[in-house]
């Protein structure tokens, strides 16, 4: 979903890979060996600490970039750190106070609490497999699949990530695999088979073809 992905910080560092997988996959894909090209020497941008990280993706879920980033702001000024013990220590009814509704209030400070009590293990997650960090991450309140995917490719720059829940990668591949027909979860997984291990970067690179703003979540 764009409008999510749009909400996130961003550094300009290139993820190792990115080169290695656009060749491969302008190799054996002559979808991407059209779509590649146009796009010239942009990547995919990656983002810093994965608490603050989380923090606003909940933030930033169903409301607009514009309304998000407003609340971002009046949440940054109550905790200016956005630490775990910070986040805790405003609780709920200042955070509500910043223009989140109190159930994602209570969602930040779960976070909070998850990387206080060290229930999450994020000093381990670059060692870990992706479905290890997702494990972890859907354990905490108001994180679901899709967030915990767009964290591996934002956060942790996994290169074979595929989040057949995205809106717009569905839509990517209907338009440029399907000539616009609607496509399933099994169609997309079927197309992106030929794309491993370098899903997260085809996928980018449909969602680029929707929307010509970078894609930063």
């Amino acid at each position: 979903m764009a409008t999510s992905r749009q909400s996130y910080e961003a550094s300009v560092a290139v993820p190792a890979y990115w080169q290695d997988a656009k060749d491969e996959l302008m190799k054996r894909d002559r979808i991407m060996r059209k779509l590649i090209p146009q796009f010239g020497d942009m990547h995919l941008i990656g983002r810093g600490e994965a608490f603050t990280t989380l923090a606003r993706s909940i933030v930033g879920q169903q409301i607009s970039v514009k309304a998000a980033d407003a609340v971002w702001q009046r949440f940054l000024e109550v905790c200016p750190k956005c630490s775990p013990a910070q986040v805790i220590k405003a609780g709920t009814e200042k955070l509500a106070a910043c223009g989140l509704s109190k159930r994602k209030a209570e969602y930040v400070i779960d976070l909070a609490d998850h990387f206080k009590a060290k229930r999450v293990h994020a000093d381990k997650w670059t060692e870990m497999d992706d479905e290890e960090v997702i494990s972890e991450l859907i354990q905490i309140r108001g994180i679901g699949r899709w967030t915990a995917e767009m964290f591996l490719i934002f956060n942790l720059l996994r290169p074979n990530i595929l989040p057949l829940d995205d809106l717009g990668l569905l839509k990517g591949i209907s338009i440029n695999y399907f000539s616009g027909e609607p496509v399933s979860r099994s169609d997309a997984r079927e197309v992106a088979a030929n794309w491993e291990p370098w899903r997260t970067v085809a996928t980018w690179y449909l969602w680029r073809s929707l929307d010509s703003a970078p894609v930063v979540d």
